[in-house]
Parts: structure tokens; sequence; C-alpha cells
């Protein structure tokens, strides 16, 4: 059996190789033209470039995103765009308007073509009028259930796509034109603005019924499929998609190390036991800043899977530094601030190839010499002395009181 495939979204190049050092077997990122996520930076066509190359060094894929709703006006260029993925190897492009997959087909290009999620595909006919056309991939609407996805499975169309972590539309998979009305921002073409999560006055005719303390929003939790992949594996589903191209880099090394060791586990041991799963799920936690929960894995989705309210999201400030360098003989790690820290105290690390583990950090000095009795400068360079498990581009966080040594 083909070894199912973690896809990771990424928002530029440095968060593209993170996600692949960190175990994605496959990343999903959006070019400069035709993608949705505006607001994430997006990749020209020579970071692309440079993407594939080091894909290609790690085993790993890059996909790209071509997955706009273009009007007459967008469409300028888009063969020529087209057949430059093709001359840099992607392996994929992921694709919501037909008249866009017709296109790449015709112009037989080398990489494949998948349906994207918003087209809702939610049933095996529609995987075979997928096929029908050329296609290579189906992307699932997040709409469906676990029995509904290991039906389509079971009738092995094509390789099923389906998503595991992230941010849930409100709508039926992104078909959604609130940021249009509500801030000319059209969230097909890449400009969604959330307006499901901003928060509201609700009114029931002229009363309000909410209060200025609690408001209403129409959001959801996001998803975390953590308790359903042996399933997944087990269905014949060909891969398990994370969400977050806007998302840091500490995120997505949170999110992909964690699944990643999953997804090892249950290939070597065949089932994931409770002490895993839990210890995936804690691990996860410490990059959220939004309450999760199943999605519609479970079924309908009941209200203790809404957040109607209540639902600040808070960046989490856990993740202190990362290691730029290690002297293996002086044993100097050379480590770039992200948040604010004070030396000699416990932390956590964990890494490419560490798996979480804890560590006492002794004092930290700046690139002139001087001790330092607190790191409060993001992005400084700073050195110190560490006796325990690290390498390049592992990641260091406060440790949490009931985790301290």
């Amino acid at each position: 059996m083909k070894r199912i495939e973690l896809l990771a979204p990424a928002g530029n190049l440095e968060k593209a190789k993170i996600a692949i050092l960190y175990g994605a077997d496959a990343v999903y990122i959006g070019g400069k033209q035709f993608s949705l996520r505006s607001r994430a930076s997006n990749f020209s066509l020579e970071e692309i470039k440079e993407l594939v190359e080091f894909a290609n060094e790690h085993g790993a894929h890059v996909h790209v995103t071509v997955n706009m709703i273009p009007h007459a006006s967008d469409l300028d260029g888009l063969e020529a765009y087209l057949l430059a993925l093709d001359a840099i190897g992607v392996h994929a492009i992921i694709v919501a308007s037909p008249s866009i997959m017709m296109l790449a087909k015709k112009l037989k290009v080398s990489y494949e073509v998948h349906v994207s999620t918003q087209h809702s595909s939610t049933n095996s006919a529609a995987v075979t009028f997928w096929k029908e056309k050329g296609m290579d991939r189906v992307v699932l609407g997040r709409e469906c259930q676990l029995d509904q996805i290991e039906a389509i499975c079971r009738k092995d169309i094509l390789p099923i796509e389906v998503f595991i972590h992230g941010g849930m539309c409100i709508s039926f998979s992104g078909r959604c034109v609130l940021s249009n009305h509500m801030t000319l921002r059209d969230a097909n073409r890449g400009g969604c603005a959330q307006s499901c999560r901003w928060k509201y006055h609700l009114m029931d005719g002229d009363e309000e019924i909410s209060s200025k303390d609690n408001l209403f929003s129409m959001s959801s939790k996001d998803l975390q499929a953590v308790d359903f992949m042996e399933q997944f594996i087990k269905m014949g589903v060909a891969s398990l998609k994370i969400e977050g191209r806007m998302k840091s880099a500490y995120y997505l090394a949170t999110v992909i190390s964690s699944y990643r060791y999953l997804i090892d586990t249950i290939y070597e041991k065949g089932y994931a036991d409770n002490d895993c799963i839990e210890y995936v799920k804690k691990e996860i936690s410490k990059a959220e800043n939004r309450m999760t929960g199943p999605g519609f894995y479970k079924g309908i989705p009941q209200e203790d899977v809404q957040l109607y309210q209540d639902h600040d999201e808070i960046v989490t400030q856990e993740y202190i530094a990362i290691c730029l360098d290690y002297d293996k003989d002086t044993k100097i790690a050379t480590l770039q601030v992200k948040n604010h820290f004070v030396p000699n105290t416990t932390v956590e690390i964990f890494g490419p190839n560490i798996k979480s583990c804890l560590v006492q950090m002794k004092d930290v000095y700046n690139l002139d010499g001087e001790m330092l009795d607190v790191c409060r400068t993001p992005m400084q360079v700073v050195k110190t002395e560490w006796n325990g498990p690290i390498e390049k581009y592992a990641m260091i966080r406060k440790v949490r009181k009931e985790e301290s040594i």
C-alpha cells in the first residue's frame, strides 16, 4: 500500500522549507497570480523554482494553488503561467475553475491537476465526473463525514485528499459572498476578509438580543482530526491536508511534526494507542490560538463545535528562539530570538529530528559577548552553551508550569 501523504501549507519560502524539514511529504503554495490567500506573501516563479529544487533534494513534492474563481479580466497570462510551472517542475496544481483545469490538460503539462475543495465534491459520482474530465486527484469538501469518505475511497476512482487540521469555512467549502458584500474583497479571488469571524450585534427586529460584552459571530472551531488518522489510513485516503498558508513557521513546525509522528507510529505499529494520541494532541495545543473540534467527521456539527461568542484569538508567545547553528566542539548554539525570555530557565526544544524534550538553558550572550539578563528583541542573534539535543532549525519554546523539570 502506498503511504499516505502529509500535505502542508506555506505562505513563503522560509515556511515551505520548514514544513518539509519537519516532516511534510508535500507542500502547497500560492503563486503571485491566480491564487487565493492574497494576503499571504506568495511565491514568484523564481521562488517556486528554488522550492522545487529544495523539495526534490528532500524527496518532497510542491503543489501550486491556481484556485481563484477568475473573472474575464483575471485570465491574462494564464497559459504562460501554467507552462512556466511545468518548466519549473512542480508536481501538481490545485484548481477551482474547470476552464483552468481543461486548459492545463490541453497544454499537456506533466504535473497533476487536483480539483479544489471549493467544488464541494462530496460523493463518488462527482469524483467519477472529474476522472472523466482527466483530473488526477479530488480534494473533498469539508462537509464530508467519515462514512461518506470511506464510501468514496472504496470505489477507488481517483486519489482522494481530505483536510485534517486548520480553519473551517462557515460556508460550503469557501463559496461565500459575505466578504464581497461587506468589504468589496472577493473571497474567491483571494481577498476573503473572514467576515464570519467578526463580532455582530444580534437583532430580533428592533431589539438587540446580544450584549455589548458578548457579541455574536458565526464562526466554527478549527478542525483537528487526530482521532481519525488511523481510519483515514485504512480507508485508503491518498493525502491528508493541513490548512493555514497564513500561519507562522512555528505553528507549521509544531502541527506538521505532531502529525508526522502520529502517522509514522500508525504505520510502524498498525495503530496509535491512547498515550500516543494524547501526546500528539498536547503537542499541537502548544501552537493553537483557537479552539478545535472534529468538523463534520463525527456527523453534522452541533453547537459545541461552533464559536458563536467569546472566542478571541490569542497569539501564543511560547515560541522563543530558533537554532541557526550549533558548534559540536564548543557546544555553543547560535539562536535567533523570537519572543521574550529569561536565560537560565527550563525550556523545551523540538526539531526536524528531535522529539520535544526539556533542557536547562544557561547564560545567554549577544554577539559582542555581553551577558544578557533578558532576551526581548525579536530577530536578535545570541549565543549560549547548550547541553542537550539540538540541531539547525530546531525550535525552542517556554515550558508550561505543569511540564517544568
